[in-house]
């Protein structure tokens, strides 16, 4: 029996895919359990429809997964952490963390689950995070978690070899 698949059905297929199933099973379990329909006309219209508006969908969401994906390749996402003696973090820094940090460095909202931090971070360091954009968008963010006067260091540092290469600029001109 030929049906149009509801849903993901494993060993199956996937959502909207028309299959040939034996009749009980889907008679039995996939009609019942509301994962498949009969592929008969009205149903075959019906899934031709949904496939066509379920298609502009999905191209309009890979361009924005494209676009996203542009825009977070490089960027290295700060988060401040505070630290005892050593380098370990009191607390430790999530996907939750991580997708707000991303959203300040680039204002790109990105759901928490779409980030696939293993484990929380425990100390100080840069990390490569795997970002989910789409069902076949990925991208690596770079998370640097350091500490407020670490950050201060930098901007320290910056300013003087700013300062520096401008009076060798100056002496040049000379």
């Amino acid at each position: 029996m030929k049906v149009i698949l509801q849903r993901d059905v494993p060993k199956v297929g996937r959502g909207g895919d028309i299959v040939t199933v034996a009749d009980g099973y889907a008679r039995n379990y996939l009609f019942p359990r509301q994962y498949a329909v009969p592929a008969t006309g009205g149903y075959l219209k019906h899934h031709e429809a949904r496939n066509a508006r379920l298609k502009a969908v999905g191209d309009q969401q890979h361009q924005q997964a494209e676009q996203q994906a542009e825009k977070l390749a490089g960027v290295t996402a700060t988060i401040l952490g505070k630290v005892g003696s050593g380098t370990k973090l009191y607390g430790s820094v999530t996907a939750q963390d991580v997708s707000e940090a991303i959203m300040r460095a680039t204002g790109i909202e990105i759901d928490k689950r779409r980030i696939g931090l293993v484990d929380p971070i425990k100390s100080l360091g840069v990390y490569s995070v795997p970002v989910r954009l789409g069902s076949d968008h990925h991208v690596t963010v770079n998370v640097d978690v350091t500490t407020e006067a670490e950050l201060e260091r930098r901007a320290a540092e910056a300013e003087a070899q700013a300062a520096a290469e401008a009076g060798a600029q100056a002496i040049e001109a000379d």
